[in-house]
This record gives structure tokens, sequence and C-alpha cells, in this order.
């Protein structure tokens, strides 16, 4: 027997699983993909390396816009 639940997200969650959202995909078919994912808290998680290199860049730029 096949039961349909809801589950209420934010307009901010809603607009972020529509962009992991293929286009042929129903939000149940996404949600099924993310949910077994070998690692579903990694999604879209950057390195460190990432993570060190982005604040650099950051603090670059906001350096050459106080000067």
């Amino acid at each position: 027997m096949h039961v349909d639940s809801s589950i209420r997200v934010s307009n901010a969650t809603k607009e972020k699983l529509e962009r992991l959202k293929q286009p042929d995909e129903s939000f149940d078919d996404l949600l099924a993909r993310l949910a077994s994912e070998k690692d579903p808290i990694a999604v879209g998680s950057w390195s460190d390396e990432e993570v060190e290199a982005a604040r650099e860049a950051i603090a670059r730029s906001r350096e050459s816009f106080e000067r």
C-alpha cells in the first residue's frame, strides 16, 4: 500500500532543492536520490583546501575595495 506524505520546507529550502532537481525528476525522486547518496551530508560541500582558497579570495577582494 502506497501512502503519500507532505513535508513542510521553507521557501529558501525549496529553491535550493529546485536547483538540485533534474528537469525530468520529481521532488520525490530528488529526495530519494539525495537520501541514497553514499555521503548525503557532503552534497555540495567543499574540501578544506577549497574553503581556505575561497576565504583568501574574499579577503583579497575586500582589501581591493578598501583601497
